[in-house]
């Protein structure tokens, strides 16, 4: 069974999908970028890191199975293990794994696991359909027309004979051939400052068409990620506010029970103990998780689970609650 292809999907919901007995896949929200060198504009995704210290089964990925499947959940649990065999004998055999749409697995000299994402897949759900962009520069352009200069009035004017008789037939004729001469040199001595003028005008026109388009498809990609999803107006409590506990997703579980008894008994004994012991509501999975405490920070969950597997109980794992 291709276990990577149920990871997959659950990478689109949760922060986290564990691999019991292998490690776990992390996924960290990043914003959209844009790259002023490179013209170029990348939107809001999620990337995934692997942590080989994260264990313990949570029920998250073998109920996926078990129901994608139409399977018991012993079964997906049992299908899981012999998956994670083959991807140990690989590693051991080959050096390196592929895992479809997320990344490859390696070992480094020091027999420790590198993975290396799959930076192709995008698991941010709320960016779906946005894919890089680039956009390509807007360069002026000097649009100019060579014109051939009209010739000088000395060359450009006929001499007329001196005989009487010819410039009497002819003087009206060559005085309006005179006169349209003139004319010209003066319309082009004045007519090419005024096509250069235009030709300006039409060239400043032209820039700010294209930069508009160019305005009007940034603001287009703009509006898509700064709304992705429509407003809403909530009214707080200022007492309420004032009195909130900080959030604390990073839980160290000491069990998950499906008897809500038995989770209470445990919890009983774990206050007893000196544990700011939590039991948490019945999940999707049927199951009654019991907490030694839970924290704000994976660090400060990680230091905590140290100390509790030292002193108390070898098999306590992290459990990150979706954000």
């Amino acid at each position: 069974m291709k276990i990577e292809v149920y990871i997959s999907q659950l990478l689109y919901r949760y922060q986290c999908v564990t691999v019991p007995g292998f490690g776990a896949f992390l996924t960290e929200t990043h914003s959209a970028q844009l790259n002023e060198s490179t013209n170029s504009f990348f939107p809001p995704k999620k990337t995934i890191s692997f942590n080989s210290r994260i264990k313990n089964n949570d029920g998250l990925l073998a109920n996926h199975i078990a129901q994608a499947e139409k399977t018991s959940y012993g079964f997906a649990v049992s299908a899981i293990a012999f998956e994670v065999t083959n991807w140990k004998k690989s590693l051991e055999e080959d050096g390196v794994i592929s895992l479809k749409n997320i990344g490859e697995l390696r070992l480094n000299s020091e027999s420790n696991i590198i993975f290396i994402p799959n930076d192709q897949t995008n698991y941010l759900s709320t960016s779906f359909g946005l894919s890089p962009f680039v956009s390509p520069m807007v360069k002026k352009e000097i649009f100019e027309k060579k014109i051939e200069k009209i010739a000088s009035k000395e060359k450009d004017v006929v001499l007329l004979p001196t005989n009487e008789e010819q410039n009497r037939s002819t003087n009206p004729f060559l005085k309006y051939a005179a006169i349209l001469v003139l004319a010209l040199g003066i319309t082009g001595s004045i007519g090419y400052p005024l096509y250069q003028n235009q030709i300006e005008n039409q060239t400043l026109l032209v820039e700010q068409a294209v930069q508009k388009k160019v305005q009007n498809k940034i603001q287009e990609a703009t509006f898509l990620i700064k709304n992705p999803l429509p407003a809403v107006t909530l009214t707080v409590d200022s007492a309420s506010v004032e009195t909130a506990e900080p959030t604390m997703p990073y839980h160290i579980v000491a069990g998950a029970f499906r008897s809500e008894q038995n989770a209470a008994k445990a919890y009983n004994q774990l206050i007893k103990d000196g544990f700011k012991a939590r039991m948490l509501k019945e999940n999707k999975h049927g199951l009654f998780p019991v907490l030694y405490g839970s924290y704000a920070t994976m660090r400060e969950a990680e230091q905590a689970q140290k100390e509790i597997q030292k002193g108390e109980n070898p098999l306590a794992w992290i459990l990150v609650e979706n954000l």
